[in-house]
């Protein structure tokens, strides 16, 4: 029983290394961001950035990635029409910047 409890200690440690591994940083920052959709349209999508506020200007650049992922993986496309992007003005809320896009599908 011991045994089972450090082989699962260990790949769980391993593991957790791994996504570590697999993060994308920012000039060294790490920003973690998620997308969703926004409506029942998929192509529309909401991308939250938190711990903007540990570089107000890196954080939109975390935003426009996880935008381009989102739209790739649902749509094969990289192409985006922000509604609230990476490029305006955004503000910090709550240590999280929001932005809004729409996947651009041929």
């Amino acid at each position: 029983m011991r045994k089972a409890i450090l082989i699962l200690l260990s790949a769980m440690t391993l593991a957790a290394c791994e996504q570590r591994a697999e993060r994308v940083t920012f000039d060294g920052v790490y920003f973690p961001a998620k997308s969703k959709k926004a409506s029942d349209d998929r192509k529309d999508f909401i991308v939250t950035v938190r711990r903007a506020d540990k570089n107000p200007d890196l954080a939109p650049e975390a935003g426009r990635y996880e935008g381009t992922q989102y739209c790739l993986t649902n749509f094969g496309t990289s192409n985006i029409d922000w509604t609230r992007g990476p490029d305006d003005t955004a503000t910090v809320s709550n240590g999280r910047m929001t932005f809004e896009g729409r996947c651009v599908i041929w």
